[in-house]
């Protein structure tokens, strides 16, 4: 993709939001060079709120710490989160006009894991984007799944499924479901 196209893409998600909520313009075209993101990861306990991004780009040691904080919280293993994915996050907590730490349920998930949950007959997909790190679920304190979920599918960055307690977003084809 060339700037061209990031630049379209980040305009039509600014139209997007303002269309849903009015007067949010200004904080979702802000751009995202040291955009601020707190997090909370409810099995680990690990709080971490870091800048995305230093000089427009992310740095290595913001990858790293986000691998490591998106790890399997059951396998403790530690692989690539899309920062997209991450993006997607921060892009919310700004639209939503929301301060303080996203609640995270689930960011990578180990293979060994997605195949136990389906064992034990909870709805995950089988080829789960979780597994590929382009995935999180997550809940924002204070506000319903269905506001969340709305802000989300008007960002057009991929999957969005809403559930009664936590949203999930990805980075797949644009799609959206209620769980």
């Amino acid at each position: 993709m060339d700037e061209r196209t990031l630049s379209r893409r980040a305009f039509c998600k600014v139209l997007a939001v303002a269309a849903l909520f009015p007067g949010t313009v200004a904080a979702a075209a802000a751009p995202r060079a040291g955009a601020r993101l707190g997090l909370h990861n409810i099995h680990t306990g690990e709080d971490l709120d870091l800048t995305l991004r230093q000089r427009g780009r992310y740095d290595r040691e913001t990858l790293a710490a986000l691998n490591r904080f998106f790890r399997c919280h059951h396998t403790g293993e530690i692989a690539d989160i899309d920062p997209a994915a991450v993006d997607v996050l921060c892009d919310l907590r700004r639209s939503l006009g929301f301060q303080g730490r996203v609640r995270i349920i689930s960011g990578y998930r180990s293979p060994s894991y997605n195949d136990l949950l389906l064992r034990r007959g909870r709805r995950v997909a089988k080829q789960s984007l979780h597994t590929q790190g382009l995935a999180i679920d997550f809940a924002v304190p204070g506000l319903s799944s269905a506001r969340v979920g709305k802000a989300a599918r008007s960002l057009e960055a991929g999957g969005v499924g809403v559930y009664r307690d936590f949203v999930h977003v990805d980075t797949g084809r644009v799609r959206h479901w209620k769980g």
